[in-house]
């Protein structure tokens, strides 16, 4: 069984308030804040779908679709 990649990493920038907590619980640091303190994925390819973002943020704002 292989390693999951991530397929899709989905953040609601309506939802999204800028707190950071996604951005300090990636352990691969796939995660930052843009100009607008809103999250975004600016290293995808280095997720390991881990889901700690999903579950950190606290506006369920973040949603990881992943796939084997």
């Amino acid at each position: 069984m292989g390693k999951p990649k991530l397929a899709e990493c989905i953040i609601n920038r309506d939802w999204c308030k800028g707190c950071g907590i996604c951005v300090h619980v990636c352990p691969k640091n796939v995660l930052e804040l843009d100009d607008e303190d809103k999250a975004f994925a600016a290293r995808p390819a280095d997720c390991i779908c881990c889901e700690f973002c999903e579950r950190a943020c606290p506006d369920l704002a973040i949603e990881l679709r992943c796939e084997m």
